[in-house]
């Protein structure tokens, strides 16, 4: 099940990240740069932000959450953003990555185009993405907490209603 993600999520949400991240990019940053860019993204006052201001979403298998996907709304050019989708490991290849992202798609305003940007090491996330529909529109190195990474910039073309 997909739902709105509620106040009552925030612990959760917090662990989600951090258990996700910490098995994304084991190899990848750092642990200490890695748990400075969590205790920033998901401190409680970012997640209530984030609750208040964009498509926040929960997955639930029995009952439990086991992944969120996070999308800013279309902005006056029709450009948003998936900012973060998140599965815990166990459950990942189970088809609620595309679940997440089809509810995040379903709750959007028309636009023209949906961005998220990927570590470019991350190939499990890169070929999500593909698979899904995704174009890889350029690379490029970046700074990240302080520490060097290379991020790839990719994009949806949202289906927008006939006139």
């Amino acid at each position: 099940m997909i739902r709105a993600t509620t106040l009552d999520d925030i612990q959760v949400i917090q662990q989600i990240a951090k258990v996700s991240w910490n098995d994304t990019y084991k190899n990848i940053i750092p642990d200490d740069i890695q748990t400075l860019f969590l205790e920033k993204a998901y401190s409680p006052m970012m997640i209530v932000k984030r609750i208040e201001k964009t498509i926040f979403l929960i997955a639930e298998y029995e009952g439990n959450p086991i992944g969120f996907a996070n999308f800013t709304y279309t902005d006056e050019d029709g450009d948003a953003e998936l900012t973060a989708i998140y599965v815990l490991p166990e459950y990942k290849q189970s088809g609620y990555g595309k679940k997440l992202l089809l509810a995040g798609l379903n709750q959007m305003p028309a636009g023209r185009q949906l961005f998220v940007y990927v570590e470019s090491l991350n190939d499990n996330a890169r070929q999500f993405y593909e698979n899904f529909g995704f174009e890889c529109l350029e690379e490029f190195d970046e700074y990240f907490e302080g520490h060097p990474l290379s991020t790839a910039k990719y994009v949806y073309l949202l289906k927008t209603p006939a006139l």
